[in-house]
């Protein structure tokens, strides 16, 4: 059903068409501007790593890095996002939880953490459903100049 791999630049043409509006590029990207072009994403892919695709038979289905890995400290999951034609299938858990199976398995990491805004409710059910808790707060700025919270969320390796 689901698989994963690494990105593949040729991916990038595809993964940049997911996000349907500028509010859902927000929660994706939040310095980018929409639509988002693939080389701004094949360049933010390269300063990340693990950069990992998600296909659902054979489709591609979603995506998402690593913000920062320490190895043997931590691990920041970012840029999380789902083909639109494949939301509410699992696409968004399976790929969290391979991510977070990477850094506890092959980083040896102690935690991993996840950033979710404050109004991407979806977003935080989920990553609460996957065992992830909130552990700070800070406040970032929509480019229409609208605050919101960026809850940062973590688990722990068992």
């Amino acid at each position: 059903m689901f698989s994963h791999r690494a990105l593949k630049n040729t991916d990038a043409e595809e993964i940049v068409k997911f996000p349907e509006s500028a509010d859902e590029l927000f929660f994706l990207f939040p310095k980018a501007d929409y639509p988002l072009r693939s080389e701004i994403l094949v360049n933010e892919a390269q300063k990340r790593s693990h950069s990992t695709v998600v296909l659902f038979e054979g489709v591609l289905a979603g995506y998402g890095n690593f913000i920062k890995a320490e190895l043997g400290e931590f691990c920041s999951i970012g840029n999380v996002v789902v083909n639109p034609e494949l939301r509410r299938k699992g696409v968004a858990s399976y790929l969290v939880d391979t991510l977070t199976a990477i850094a506890f398995k092959e980083l040896s990491a102690k935690s991993v953490k996840i950033p979710c805004f404050s109004s991407n409710t979806y977003g935080l059910l989920l990553y609460h459903k996957l065992g992830f808790s909130p552990c700070s707060m800070e406040v970032r700025k929509k480019p229409n100049g609208e605050q919101l919270a960026l809850i940062h969320m973590v688990k722990y390796a068992t």
